[in-house]
């Protein structure tokens, strides 16, 4: 077997090749899930430019070694971690605000910390994840669930267009005219499956007044505030996003609402008292708030360690049996040195989520009104069976109330019939793009589209 020239790759590129061992490895390899911190690529390229990703590509291709993009390096799965070379593009991370027209065209290394602060004094807003620390690339093409997507739509529905590098070494600008099949299956089909999203154009709008929620009950009032919440979530306007979770940690279990309304504190308040009356709350914050004074307040890093998260989409309400069934089986959890410990939460979807046509974009699930999220958590060094044992359990109990799917950005590499799952009826159409524009597969990874 003819060894890697690695020295061939570094000679023509001009960000660092770095080699396990070297300054700063880890730092841009290491998976984000510990589940998977004993996965460790070869080599990896911090380029500097659209030149070293295409020259990245080009030289991996010829050698027949495994490539793949890193941004943010949030998958759940630890897919931005491969056996080759994992190509970092933070550097790529050049933000373009045209305030006339509400455009916004980021490099593909972006992080959503970073443009959350580059709109900001434009006062325009888009659909972002809670993380501030996830690469925008990520987020929009596996879709990208926001507090503000029932109003604004997904992150991907925003997308105007995207300029791919792909396995040919060619530079190619995507949109509803130009390339449209790639335009298509970058909305929803997952990233690093068509090529490296070298820059990304969003449309921003402009962002609206804002109040935010933070509710919080003891278990013994679950039943009564789970099913006046889920009730809220349908028929809530669509300015409104709530957030319903369970979950157990230190031995203690809680119910929380964590919500986000593009109106006053006045009217959440209002729109929130079925949520009220059915159990008197423990924590109850609800504050008018600038709107990216709200973003700021709905972040949410989640704790380092290894996890695990299944995910369905539902239509309608879970029923009072299984959620008492999932209660009581989250309190028998393993124990775990992780404070995030095990959970279920519920996101209020709909809106103009719905709107959108399944065919129109890759991201199939538009008929979705919750997302349900199943997690565990679990310490470096500790056994993970009993954790995914217990995951499974409560997959068990959640599942058959629910419409089948799963969201791509959530990953679950344990979920089998994740082709389905992940796309639906979209599914056959993601593939003939992928072999009209990666027929060797050069971009492949567990679930990779076509795998």
């Amino acid at each position: 077997m003819t060894p890697v020239d690695w020295a061939l790759l570094d000679k023509h590129t001009t960000g660092p090749l770095l080699r396990p061992g070297d300054d700063g490895f880890r730092a841009s390899s290491a998976a984000f899930n510990e589940r998977w911190a004993h996965r460790a690529p070869a080599a990896v390229l911090r380029a500097a430019d659209t030149a070293d990703v295409l020259r990245a590509v080009d030289w991996a291709r010829d050698h027949g070694v495994p490539i793949v993009p890193r941004g943010g390096g949030h998958s759940y799965a630890g897919h931005s971690v491969n056996s080759g070379l994992v190509v970092d593009l933070r550097a790529l991370d050049a933000i373009t605000v045209d305030p006339g027209t509400g455009r916004v065209t980021v490099g593909g290394g972006v992080l959503t910390g970073a443009l959350y602060a580059a709109l900001r004094p434009h006062g325009l807003a888009l659909p972002l994840g809670n993380g501030a620390g996830v690469g925008i690339a990520g987020l929009a093409l596996g879709g990208g669930s926001a507090a503000t997507s029932r109003r604004f739509g997904l992150t991907a529905d925003t997308l105007r267009a995207t300029t791919l590098a792909t396995a040919a070494g060619e530079v190619l600008e995507c949109d509803a005219e130009r390339n449209a099949d790639l335009y298509w299956a970058c909305r929803g089909g997952g990233g690093g499956n068509f090529g490296i999203n070298l820059d990304l154009t969003f449309q921003a709008v402009e962002a609206p007044a804002a109040a935010t929620c933070v509710l919080l009950w003891e278990a013994v009032h679950a039943p009564g505030v789970l099913a006046a919440v889920q009730q809220l979530m349908l028929t809530a306007p669509e300015e409104t996003s709530l957030r319903l979770g369970v979950a157990r940690s230190g031995g203690r279990t809680l119910v929380s609402t964590v919500g986000l309304h593009l109106g006053s504190a006045a009217e959440l308040r209002e729109l929130l008292a079925p949520a009220f009356a059915a159990a008197p709350p423990l924590r109850a914050e609800i504050a008018d708030r600038a709107f990216w004074d709200a973003m700021d307040h709905l972040k949410h890093e989640t704790s380092g360690g290894a996890f695990a998260v299944r995910t369905h989409f539902a239509t309608r309400p879970l029923p009072p049996g299984a959620l008492d069934a999932a209660l009581a089986h989250l309190a028998a959890a393993p124990p775990s040195g992780n404070t995030d410990g095990c959970g279920l939460a519920l996101f209020g979807w709909g809106g103009a989520i719905n709107r959108v046509d399944p065919a129109a974009t890759a991201f199939v699930h538009r008929d979705a009104r919750y997302l349900v999220s199943l997690d565990t958590s679990w310490l470096p060094g500790e056994d993970p069976a009993p954790h995914l044992d217990h995951l499974a359990g409560l997959d068990q109990l959640i599942a058959p109330h629910a419409t089948g799917g799963a969201y791509l950005n959530f990953t679950d590499p344990d979920l089998r019939d994740w082709r389905d799952a992940y796309y639906g009826a979209n599914y056959p159409r993601l593939v003939a793009t992928k072999r009209r524009h990666d027929p060797d597969g050069l971009f492949a990874f567990p679930q990779s589209v076509g795998s």
